[in-house]
């Protein structure tokens, strides 16, 4: 029997097909919630330290075999930020310029999901396309995703309004005139100094919320059929069970984040693809 060609259609339309196939799951997933496995965490196991270095590892075998599509795929990352950056400076909201950036760690796990399908495809010793990080949006397990995605949409949002209050109790209202001027404020001031030691204190707070409840769970809800619920529950319990090695996995991204930043933010069309599959693989060392 003659197969019929595939074809590429409009990729307004097919994105179009894409959003509400992902609709039908919202519901699906609200129904979810309230089931009684949804409430029963999966087993997590006792990590290692090397487990981190050996997930960077296969991270990089991704991010290499993958290379084309991902580069294609996250070099939205990079030009939103120089937009953000641009909007900071246009608005003159230089305080919030560093909150923004490191932001973006809060919000990462849910901008990776495309990254963790391709790694998931590459596993089962399949080939990944572009297509199969975009996929996600057909995924069953999309509705439970735009919760834990709203979650730290959500987080995100706080943590930029108490960066402006720390700011404006450490500093004062009164406006910066340029970035030279912000800067000699923060280093040469008694204010600028609280500012980043409690920027820093409550930064850390925030990190390790997201980290808490998003470690692991974008990436269960995409391997198994599971709810929002037990998907949090067993983040917090990969955390609980190893603090150390989760902390240091936390550290690792941050400290990657800050390298892929520094040059104009293009780092992170290298730094986000290898952190991206990277954490799928961890979720497969962290959770049976």
């Amino acid at each position: 029997m003659a197969q019929t060609p595939h074809t590429i259609g409009n990729p307004l339309s097919w994105a179009a097909q894409q959003l509400s196939s992902a609709g039908s799951h919202v519901s699906a997933a609200t129904r979810e919630l309230g089931t009684d496995h949804a409430h029963t965490p999966r087993r997590v196991r006792t990590m290692a330290m090397s487990d981190i270095s050996d997930s960077l590892r296969a991270g990089w075998e991704d991010f290499k075999a993958c290379r084309s599509d991902v580069l294609f795929i996250v070099l939205i990352y990079p030009v939103m930020g120089l937009l953000l950056m641009g909007m900071a400076f246009h608005q003159a909201l230089l305080p919030l310029l560093f909150p923004m950036a490191a932001g973006f760690a809060i919000i990462g796990p849910m901008a990776a999901v495309g990254l963790y399908e391709m790694s998931r495809k590459r596993e089962m010793g399949l080939e990944a396309t572009w297509r199969d990080a975009f996929s996600v949006l057909s995924s069953p397990a999309f509705g439970a995703m735009l919760v834990m995605g709203l979650y730290l949409i959500a987080l995100f949002c706080a943590w930029m309004l108490t960066a402006h209050f720390i700011h404006m109790v450490t500093m004062g209202p009164a406006p910066h005139q340029s970035m030279a001027a912000f800067l000699s404020d923060v280093f040469n001031t008694t204010g600028g100094w609280w500012m980043i030691v409690l920027g820093c204190g409550v930064g850390f707070l925030f990190a390790l919320a997201a980290l808490a409840v998003s470690g692991v769970s974008f990436q269960l809800l995409l391997h198994r059929h599971v709810g929002a619920p037990v998907a949090v529950m067993t983040s917090i319990h990969v955390l609980q069970k190893n603090p150390r090695v989760v902390l240091c996995w936390g550290a690792v991204i941050a400290v990657l984040l800050v390298l892929g930043s520094l040059p104009l933010l293009l780092g992170l069309m290298v730094v986000l693809p290898l952190l991206g599959h990277a954490s799928w693989h961890f979720y497969r060392r962290a959770v049976a």
